[in-house]
């Protein structure tokens, strides 16, 4: 089974991450919560509060399949402030394994130059974070092993985006149908 990781930090954008993983474990994906910060209490950008499966500190990250990084401000910074998360990053890009952001968070990507070279998309305003990438102000851009998407209106594009990679366009399509998109 593939398996997945949505990273939450306080100013998380709720929308991004609740609907990354919904579609996600819709189409038989293993998803996990991780708060970045020692507490599993984790509280989003408009004050909802979630309680991640897990904390960093508790994490076993070896079997992952792909990263997610969820937008929102503060959220998309505190993410960038989290030297252990950004070394897990990098670590997962070099061994060829799928790095995703949304919203704010893909500057995170730019900042430690997993971007150079690639297509990326993120929240309007943010472009000049995405260093060395060629930001196409598109919904979704999968470019190799590296996943962007716009914004929260269209988290479940970018949710398709990581099925299909992860699984198969086939089991995107069918999720597809069943949230009537």
């Amino acid at each position: 089974m593939k398996k997945a990781i949505v990273f939450l930090a306080n100013g998380f954008e709720e929308m991004e991450a609740t609907g990354t993983v919904d579609v996600l474990c819709r189409g038989g994906v293993e998803v996990k919560t991780v708060s970045i910060s020692s507490e599993r209490e984790v509280t989003g950008a408009h004050g909802m509060v979630y309680l991640a499966d897990a904390t960093f500190g508790d994490m076993d990250f070896s079997e992952a399949d792909a990263l997610i990084l969820p937008g929102g401000m503060p959220g998309s910074s505190n993410l960038n402030d989290c030297e252990p998360l950004k070394e897990l990053l990098v670590d997962h890009y070099k061994k060829g394994k799928i790095v995703a952001a949304i919203c704010a968070a893909p500057m995170v990507l730019g900042g430690l130059g997993l971007l150079k070279g690639r297509r990326a998309t993120c929240y309007p305003g943010f472009e000049p974070k995405l260093i060395g990438a060629t930001a196409t102000g598109e919904a979704v851009e999968v470019d190799g092993n590296v996943i962007t998407g716009k914004g929260p209106g269209l988290v479940f594009n970018f949710g398709l985006a990581l099925l299909s990679v992860l699984k198969s366009d086939a089991v995107a399509e069918e999720v597809a149908g069943g949230l009537l998109l």
